[in-house]
């Protein structure tokens, strides 16, 4: 009983460290370092290692805590790990965490208290079993998330040997501590077991010596991997006058030797700027060319960063170990090769790690933003980006630990770790769209129509099934059509659905086109996916159009689309904008400032921008808009001001420039002002605004910056009396763009904030008096046109009861303490005013202290140089409400009772006066008799 006892006492102690949520797990500390294998994760935190699953739930825990014991040398000094209850001096801060999956191991490094390194070799599948342990530094001997380390492997002769390759921060003004006899240099290769010649973890290479990369001044790493033979390092190499973004190739063959003098060197060039800054980085999965997509900080802050794609296919034609940054030997003064971006993808504030995957054609980057943003960006393979979406958004704004990962077991997840907790994020929400054209309209790569199931799902759930997704180019529509007429007058009618399908879906594509007319084709005309074509039978169309129905057929799916067919020749007018804009929405082509047919002129677009608006507008001018800062639910009556602004109908906002802007309409327009809503949207950051005019032109330029949303944490005090009219205080963040708060039990009452700040807030409580037995009230914040619960309820006490006053003069004052019946309000004296009254004259009270007891409270306060009056009556304002106290008047009972007294106490006074005499006589009597007997 006694063992079962305290084994369950260890099972609650390690499960009291941690806990799964919902679609996450929190650990008890600050995640250092994250890796995982094809099917496991592993955590070190600052004082535990955790093995999860897949799906975030808990294998095992070990606590890094532990004892430094001397061995038989003194520079022998072994750390032991003890259990979570034994007496512990040390703890193991791990830096490098590896596993090893070839030699089903899991590879942990870092730095015990005595600033030494340590290295453990556990178990891959139970990291409770230790395999080895040795008093070494692998990596860095600080926690550094610039320091990069991973395996790399080295192909020899006979054989493929794996090593640690670990890429060292250097920063000359802060120099490791050496006192351990350890003298890594920046690149280094490390063995991973004994086999290899050296050791386990030796930095030899037999005759060779110790070879290793070093660096001419100070360098920050941010990635590295290995593709094929092929060693890739990413590094900022900074310096008092520029930064310069480095890539280094190095080529696993031979040996250590040959793998460090195989450098080779690039710089990364992204902007004219010589402060540019790589931030995150993750290598794009393919075949060649090499793609990788790199965080940029163009000013070298963390506010303006880039999302870039280049070719990083490595140049085999320069000269090796010749660079000016890293060396073997020597340095050398030579220019290295300069990467040019292939596309800037995505530009968006605070971007501070990214994720690249493959899905089908498209490329797809998961990207954590320092305001609590997860944003994924699908683009295609012409660098097209689909409008970004935001997968997850947290409610505060807080840091992501720099690596983000895919779940290896589904691919339908992404693991974000924050500081002390990991989510499992899914890649993408297809049940949301309910029909297909919102499931294409997503242009999501993971989702499809399902035919089966009739419902937008991931490919895989959709077996045996016809599954309709997007193409391999981002499109604006799912269907297009083009009017065409040939040299012999022939008009046909050519629809392009643009769709990816299933070879079977292919091969079962049908179309069938109608119209009210009656017969429409001529012709067999068998569709060829994903093209079917109409051949008119008339050589001409209706003045007023052709009404036309297309019925698709893709397997089980069956799709309706309708389109009027118009003379092209008939689209005509002055060369305008407008005009051009019709002719094309008509499927037809626009050739020499007119409207000809599909085959005859351009079918983009595009090609209308560059013409006039043919209508005579003055072009407005944007000066200011307020407020021009908002969160993320926007704001309702912004005012624009400006100049020409007569005309405006609209605001446009460009939130992304790939994506369909969004238009305000304009509520109120004075010429020189405007007054519009400003939309809500689900990504932070800068947006672009012009005003509109009818012609469809936008001009102007403004910008408008969204934020976060508010959030509260607590409020203060966290009760009212019932009345209401208590001043709270709001604790949160961006609390700013609030614009009124309400409670449950009177959602229709609007209390506006007052002294508002980012952190801050106040109002006035509710009353609950028409709310009977109310006891709490949940606190909403009013934001545009969005209701946000606080994380705090109020609750509700009955008004304050006060009891009696005295009052005494002191010198030239008055003191008056009031007594009140105890209360949960927790009532302070700047709550409180009172007020003296004398003769209908009242005399302010400045109030001092208040105490508690059990049964009362009191507040004392100072009525300064009073006449010489005795305050019989005080006014109490608390809230919007004012009582009176009066001081305590005997009552007529006791009157009563004194009138009824005074006849006894005569009474008795006279009883004992007559009795007092009569007591007298006797003893005179008696003295006389006494006197008369002596005689």
């Amino acid at each position: 009983m006694i063992l079962l006892l305290a084994l369950l006492s260890v099972l609650s102690g390690e499960l009291g460290l941690c806990w799964k949520e919902d679609g996450g797990f929190t650990f008890d500390g600050d995640i250092r370092q994250f890796a995982m294998t094809s099917n496991m994760l592993y955590i070190a935190t600052e004082e535990r290692l955790y093995q999860l699953s897949h799906d975030l739930t808990l294998i095992k825990s070990l606590t890094q805590r532990g004892i430094l014991k001397t061995g038989n040398q003194q520079d022998d000094v072994q750390f032991y790990r003890v259990s979570d209850t034994a007496e512990w001096n040390a703890t193991f801060s791990i830096n490098v965490l590896l596993p090893f999956t070839k030699n089903d191991s899991l590879i942990s490094c870092g730095v015990t208290d005595n600033d030494c390194g340590h290295c453990e070799v556990l178990d891959l599948k139970n990291i409770s079993n230790l395999l080895y342990r040795e008093h070494i530094q692998v990596g860095p001997l600080k926690s550094s998330s610039r320091s990069v380390s991973f395996l790399v492997d080295v192909k020899k002769k006979t054989q493929t040997d794996t090593y640690i390759l670990t890429a060292i921060q250097q920063n000359k003004e802060q120099y490791e501590n050496d006192k351990c006899g350890i003298n890594q240099q920046t690149v280094n290769l490390q063995d991973t077991d004994n086999k290899q010649g050296g050791g386990i973890f030796s930095l030899t290479d037999g005759a060779s010596g110790t070879p290793g990369i070093k660096s001419k001044g100070d360098v920050e790493f941010v990635d590295g991997f290995q593709i094929n033979s092929t060693i890739y390092l990413f590094s900022n190499v900074l310096s008092a006058q520029t930064n310069r973004v480095r890539l280094i190739w190095l080529e696993g063959e031979k040996s250590k030797t040959d793998t460090h003098k195989s450098l080779r060197g690039a710089t990364l060039s992204v902007s004219d700027s010589e402060s540019s800054r790589l931030v995150a980085s993750s290598v794009i999965p393919g075949e060649q060319p090499v793609l990788w997509s790199g965080v940029f900080s163009v000013d070298g802050g963390d506010t303006d960063t880039e999302l870039i794609v280049f070719d990083i296919s490595p140049d085999y034609s320069r000269n090796t170990d010749r660079d000016p940054d890293f060396y073997t030997s020597v340095p050398s003064e030579v220019t290295p090769k300069i990467l040019k971006p292939k596309a800037v993808i995505f530009r968006q504030s605070y971007m501070t790690s990214v994720l690249a995957v493959r899905q089908n054609a498209w490329m797809v980057f998961y990207i954590w933003t320092e305001d609590g943003l997860l944003i994924k960006l699908s683009v295609d393979r012409k660098y097209h980006a689909a409008c970004p979406t935001v997968l997850y958004r947290t409610s505060d704004d807080r840091k992501v630990f720099l690596k983000l990962h895919l779940d290896p077991v589904d691919h339908k997840h992404v693991y974000v770790p924050f500081r002390n907790q990991m989510k499992r994020v899914p890649v993408s929400k297809c049940s949301t769209y309910t029909n297909v054209q919102e499931c294409w309209s997503a242009q999501d790569p993971y989702c499809g129509w399902c035919g089966s199931k009739s419902s937008c799902t991931f490919e895989d759930d959709c077996t045996d099934s016809d599954w309709l997704s997007i193409p391999d180019e981002s499109q604006h529509k799912m269907i297009s059509h083009k009017v065409e007429k040939d040299t012999n007058g022939q008009i046909s009618l050519k629809i392009h659905t643009h769709l990816t399908v299933g070879q079977k879906v292919s091969s079962d594509f049908t179309c069938q086109f109608s119209a009210i007319s009656g017969h429409l084709c001529i012709g067999n005309n068998p569709p060829r996916f994903p093209q079917c074509t109409c051949y008119l039978s008339d050589h001409t169309l209706p003045a007023d159009g052709l009404h036309v129905t297309v019925k698709f057929r893709f397997g089980k799916i069956l799709l309706l689309e309708q389109v009027k067919l118009t003379n092209c020749s008939d689209i005509h007018g002055p060369p305008t904008s407008i005009l051009c804009q019709q002719c094309i929405k008509a499927g037809c082509g626009w050739s020499r400032n007119s409207c000809s047919w599909a085959n005859q002129g351009e079918t983009d677009e595009s090609v209308c921008q560059t013409l006039e608006s043919g209508k005579n507008f003055s072009i407005p001018e944007i000066f200011s808009i307020t407020p021009n800062v908002v969160s993320l639910y926007g704001t309702n009556h912004a005012v624009l001001l400006g100049h020409n602004l007569g005309d405006v109908s609209g605001v446009r906002i460009q939130t992304h420039t790939d994506c369909a802007p969004k238009e305000s309409p304009v509520w109120d327009n004075t010429g020189v002002s405007v007054t519009f809503h400003i939309p809500s949207t689900d990504i932070k950051g800068v947006v672009n605004v012009c005003v509109l005019l009818p012609d469809g032109s936008c001009h102007g330029e403004a910008n408008i910056t969204y934020l976060s949303s508010p959030s509260c944490t607590n409020a203060t005090p966290s009760s009212s009396w019932i009345s209401g009219n208590r001043k709270i205080t709001v604790r949160g963040s961006h609390l700013k763009f609030v614009e009124g708060i309400v409670h449950s039990h009177a959602m229709q009452e609007v209390a506006l904030p007052k002294n508002s700040s980012y952190q801050s807030l106040t109002y006035d409580s509710p009353s609950a008096e028409n709310s009977p037995g109310i006891s709490s009230s949940t606190v909403f914040l009013k934001v545009a046109n969005q209701t946000l619960a606080c994380s705090t309820n109020m609750s509700y006490y009955p008004d304050p009861e006060f009891i009696s006053f005295t009052a005494t003069r002191t010198g030239n004052s008055v003191r008056i303490s009031i007594r009140k019946k105890a209360d949960k309000l927790e009532m302070t004296t700047a709550e409180l005013s009172v007020w003296g009254v004398q003769d209908s004259k009242e005399y302010c009270c400045i109030m001092e202290t208040n105490k508690t007891s059990d049964e009362t409270h009191s507040f004392t306060c100072e009525v300064k140089n009073p006449p010489d009056v005795e305050f019989q009556l005080l006014l109490i304002k608390y809230g919007n409400r004012t009582v009176s106290l009066s001081k305590p008047r005997p009552s007529s009972h006791l009157l009563l009772l004194l009138l009824l007294l005074i006849p006894c106490v005569i009474a008795v006074l006279v009883f004992m006066y007559l009795w007092r005499k009569r007591r007298a006589t006797e003893i005179t009597f008696k003295v006389s008799f006494l006197s008369l007997l002596a005689d």
